[in-house]
């Protein structure tokens, strides 16, 4: 059967609300659902999934612009909160409808209410990034719990470091119980990254795509992440913000406002090397949280590094011999 792809990772301009610009009224990402469907397919892809920060309008726009695509995947990266620990997690979820979108925001701040209702709903879903929140709030066993409750998991992330993505194969690879779905995507939060990670599964149609997919029969490809990686995503972010308060793009911001923050940015141009400064810091701390983890799974050299605490849920991973190291694509 043909094998079809899909960057299962993108954001575009409907990702409103920045992490690191909130308070200058920046959104995630200015990418406009049209130009992320033209470049995924530019670049190869069969499927073009947008999955947009706790909202689906990106999707929705794409398909009311275009009625009768028949390529396009409704997703979310839903924000929720793990209460143990009080830990954030983003689950991507695809095949969203505005009924279910709606239901899942009341219910993001237990990420096992929305796991329930997404189950509920028979939407395939997965667990992103592993490491990008976790810094030791609770126990690594019951932290790893979480893969007790989903159905797959993001293994390989545009924005994340290469080890970072080899550690979440190596966890997927040796954890006990069913074989979770290893799925791969760019996470661009620009257009000059769209379809340069992805996903590849049998399929010959968008309902077979994701058949294969929920079933664990694909596999993950493309590039990894870096310093420069996710710089670039932040200068291009940056941009497009000056742009947008100079009248060139989304005007989110009254007037006044919007002189008030270009007057900002005016101001700190001098300080221009900050974003390249934040992403070495940010990817500094990726790295020691997964040397932290790696450690702490081979601390046990013999088969399992049982639960601490002997709760539910624990998963519980057999340690082989260490993987040669996957070069960067």
């Amino acid at each position: 059967m043909k094998m079809m792809r899909a960057d299962l990772h993108v954001h575009t301009c409907h990702s409103r609300q920045s992490g690191t610009l909130r308070f200058l009224g920046s959104r995630d990402c200015y990418s406009t659902p049209d130009d992320v469907y033209r470049v995924a397919k530019a670049r190869g892809m069969d499927i073009v999934c947008i999955t947009d920060h706790d909202s689906i309008d990106g999707g929705l726009e794409l398909l009311q612009r275009h009625p009768d695509a028949d390529d396009v995947i409704v997703g979310e990266e839903i924000t929720c909160r793990l209460p143990d620990g009080d830990v954030e997690v983003h689950l991507g979820a695809y095949g969203m409808t505005e009924p279910l979108h709606r239901d899942v925001q009341r219910l993001r701040g237990n990420v096992f209410d929305v796991i329930g209702r997404l189950r509920e709903a028979g939407v395939f879903f997965v667990l992103n990034h592993l490491l990008h929140f976790y810094r030791g709030q609770l126990p690594l066993g019951r932290y790893l719990g979480l893969l007790d409750h989903v159905p797959g998991m993001e293994v390989r992330n545009g924005t994340m470091l290469p080890e970072h993505n080899e550690l979440c194969s190596h966890i997927l690879d040796t954890r006990s119980g069913p074989r979770l779905a290893a799925i791969g995507g760019s996470d661009a939060h620009t257009l000059r990254r769209v379809g340069t990670t992805w996903t590849e599964a049998p399929g010959q149609t968008r309902g077979e795509f994701l058949h294969s997919i929920s079933r664990g029969i694909c596999r993950p490809g493309g590039r990894h992440g870096s310093i420069s990686v996710v710089a670039g995503d932040a200068y291009g972010v940056v941009g497009s913000y000056i742009a947008s308060l100079a009248g060139f793009g989304p005007r989110d911001l009254t007037s006044w406002r919007r002189a008030g923050c270009l007057t900002f940015a005016a101001a700190s141009l001098p300080m221009q090397f900050m974003p390249l400064v934040v992403a070495a810091a940010r990817k500094q701390a990726e790295r020691r949280a997964v040397e932290r983890v790696t450690a702490a799974i081979r601390v046990d050299a013999s088969s399992r590094i049982p639960n601490p605490e002997s709760r539910p849920g624990t998963c519980v991973l057999r340690v082989p011999s260490p993987e040669p190291r996957v070069p960067v694509q």
